[in-house]
């Protein structure tokens, strides 16, 4: 039976008191309760994105460039659907450099989990506003605070039809665990969106403003009600609220007839001069 020992947790470079902790601990926790081993699943992020989470734990990995993992993690879970899979992106990552991947990555609707560590600002550069900075935030690229008025992937992701978005708080282990797993059980692309606080450079976003601000969806709530759900997706501010969005039942993109996660592509035997054409100059 797997246990929580057997997805090993490496010394990180992370800040003490950063959120990241509380997202590592939540997939750990989540992929131990769906009764998942780690070679059943693959962690995959940007190079330096997402807090290089997946060096930092146990599984099959993959690092691509940065804003650029979903393309690869879709091409890899269409290899062999048996694969859980799991990307980590980063609000600049996710909704800035990779923000047209995530779009087609919506309309496809792999089945794959798409977990953003949302913390408002750029952490891996030292401080910059991202998408996600609140309209007048201060930071060293921008001293006057920023004009743009901030990106709310939640209601973009809802008109862009996803099948599946959560948001979440890295401070509440429990109910990240639970939107993991909800996100992991849904067939198709699911994006959770993860509030959590970066302690270095982001003085505004903090445990505090976030503690005073985010609640829990009722349990009348409808996530499938699309229209309740884009309401309650614009709703940032002096409330946020926490769960399951929006969900539908869109059926997932299939790789193709007869590639089962019983007997997936990539286990097939196959020659791999029957794809030397590839490198043909002349191929169109």
């Amino acid at each position: 039976m797997v246990t929580v020992n057997d997805y090993v947790l490496k010394e990180t470079a992370w800040c003490p008191g950063c959120g990241n902790f509380g997202i590592r601990e939540a997939v750990r926790e989540a992929v131990v309760e769906m009764g998942l081993e780690p070679h059943q699943v693959l962690f995959a992020s940007g190079v330096g994105q997402a807090a290089k989470l997946p060096v930092y734990i146990t599984g099959n990995t993959y690092t691509g460039l940065h804003g650029r993992t979903l393309p690869a993690a879709q091409g890899i879970k269409m290899a062999n659907p048996a694969l859980k899979v799991f990307v980590f992106g980063g609000d600049g990552d996710g909704y800035a450099e990779g923000g047209n991947h995530l779009l087609h990555a919506i309309r496809r609707n792999v089945d794959l989990t798409y977990i953003v560590h949302d913390n408002q600002v750029f952490g891996l550069t030292k401080g910059q506003a991202s998408p996600t900075s609140l309209e007048g935030y201060i930071a060293g690229m921008s001293p006057e605070g920023t004009r743009a008025p901030s990106f709310n992937p939640i209601p973009f992701a809802i008109a862009a039809d996803i099948g599946f978005v959560a948001r979440s708080y890295s401070a509440d282990k429990k109910h990240l665990t639970s939107m993991i797993k909800a996100a992991t059980e849904y067939q198709g692309f699911a994006l959770i969106d993860v509030l959590q606080p970066c302690v270095t450079f982001n003085k505004i976003n903090t445990y505090k403003w976030y503690g005073e601000r985010v609640y829990h969806l009722q349990e009348d709530y409808d996530p499938t009600d699309k229209l309740v759900a884009f309401e309650k997706a614009h709703e940032f501010g002096d409330r946020i609220p926490l769960g399951i969005i929006y969900r539908s039942n869109r059926p997932a993109y299939i790789a193709g007839e007869g590639n089962t996660k019983e007997d997936p592509f990539v286990f097939r035997d196959h020659n791999p001069a029957d794809f030397s054409f590839l490198n043909d100059e002349n191929i169109i």
